[in-house]
């Protein structure tokens, strides 16, 4: 009996050293973005379309190289600069090479440095920022370096295509911008004064104001405003909780016209919205839902609901991020050499199961991608968000947005 003991015991230690040498062997990245306070909804979610599609697109499927898997990290930045500088030295501490932020552009700005900083110091320890959805144009100009991708179109790019919609809209007269005060918001504002006065010289610009990101609880004074502007069009870059109590704020006080917007779709925000948002908010994003560019989108956005029957696919990119990272890693044949796989990356073109290709722009690093300008409605729509029967629906799309837009970017390679 106590042999037979010991080699049960025996083998259930192999088991485990077994499956801890499995465990360690996973390609590791850290997700840094909001898991608590105000934007909590927006962090979390973005949490489990990480998962999910790391799990999808790579795990079940074999993994990558010689049978490596994904595996999300996450670590709440509580949408704070410091916290996340906090946070992603632990991450590194823990072995972790990728990291994944979105959520603020402020954010963005100071990790980008820091990763500058610590691949600089620390040659055998560099780490790759695959920027989901910080959007500040000044991480591929200006600020741009190496080591970071961005997934997302910028705020340029987007105020490009949104404008172009907008600028057809000869009814349209008066303008109102309104934005979350720092980097992304001033760059929202900025972007859209530069389209509208080249594109719509006649529009006039009727308020162009910022707000404490996230401290806001009553947006009554700010739509207050906007209504007696007498704006026939918003445009903002809110996002989260300060997207859905402007926007609720603004209808409720009687504001008519469309509400041109960078985030106003799911976490929630969809659902609570509702009827009084229908034909009002139009959205720029990149990945069509509705209608659904193909059947793996389709089978992929069905069994994400499976699993999160509350959540929603809203940032589609995400799953662009983790497929072109495990393209990259394939094609480097390692994820541990960093320098290998960013190299892959540069200039990629990678066919997106949401519809047309990702070009990651070699000279800065941004990615290339169709636009889409969609609209708030329950109409036509196949997949809803948060359950609520109201989806948005693409009503135009610009191929390849900018593609040839100009850079400041002087980027230093290793």
């Amino acid at each position: 009996m106590k042999n037979i003991t010991k080699l049960g015991a025996v083998s259930a230690l192999s088991l485990i050293v077994g499956a801890t040498a499995a465990f360690a062997d996973n390609i590791k990245i850290a997700f840094i973005d909001p898991l608590s306070g105000p934007f909590a909804s927006t962090g979390t979610n973005g949490l489990h379309q990480y998962q999910f599609a790391a799990d999808h697109m790579v795990n079940e499927k074999g993994g990558v190289l010689d049978g490596q898997n994904f595996e999300i990290v996450p670590f709440d930045n509580k949408i704070s600069p410091k916290e996340s500088l906090i946070q992603l030295q632990v991450a590194i501490d823990q072995g972790i090479r990728y990291i994944a932020q979105g959520n603020s552009s402020g954010v963005a700005n100071a990790l980008t440095e820091a990763i500058a900083k610590h691949n600089k110091r620390n040659p055998d320890s560099r780490v790759l920022f695959l920027n989901y959805a910080a959007v500040d144009p000044a991480l591929t100009n200006d600020k741009c370096n190496f080591w970071h991708f961005r997934f997302d179109a910028n705020a340029d790019i987007k105020m490009d295509a949104l404008t172009d919609v907008m600028a057809a809209d000869d009814s349209m007269k008066k303008v109102y911008i309104i934005g979350q005060d720092y980097s992304f918001g001033k760059a929202v504002a900025a972007a859209a004064v530069a389209n509208l006065s080249s594109k719509r010289p006649d529009v006039e610009i009727v308020g162009n104001e910022l707000h404490p990101i996230g401290k806001v609880k009553d947006f009554t004074p700010y739509a207050r405003k906007i209504v007696a502007s007498g704006a026939d069009a918003i445009i903002t870059g809110n996002w989260g909780a300060d997207m859905l109590g402007l926007g609720k704020s603004v209808i409720e006080n009687g504001y008519e016209g469309p509400i041109f917007t960078y985030y106003a779709a799911g976490s929630g925000m969809t659902a609570a919205f509702g009827e009084s948002a229908k034909d009002r908010i139009r959205l720029i994003s990149q990945g069509g839902i509705n209608p659904i560019a193909t059947e793996e989108a389709r089978a992929t956005y069905d069994a994400f609901e499976a699993k999160y029957p509350e959540g929603n696919i809203d940032q589609s990119r995400i799953f662009n991020v983790i497929g072109m990272l495990a393209q990259a890693i394939e094609g480097a044949g390692t994820a541990d050499d960093v320098v290998a796989v960013a190299k892959q990356l540069e200039g990629m073109e990678y066919d997106s199961m949401w519809g047309g290709k990702i070009f990651m722009r070699p000279q800065d690093h941004q990615a290339i991608q169709d636009m889409h300008v969609g609209v708030h409605t329950n109409e036509n729509i196949d997949f809803d968000y948060d359950n609520s029967g109201y989806g948005v629906f693409t009503e135009s799309t610009v191929t390849m947005a900018s593609m040839d837009s100009p850079t400041t970017c002087k980027m230093k390679r290793p």
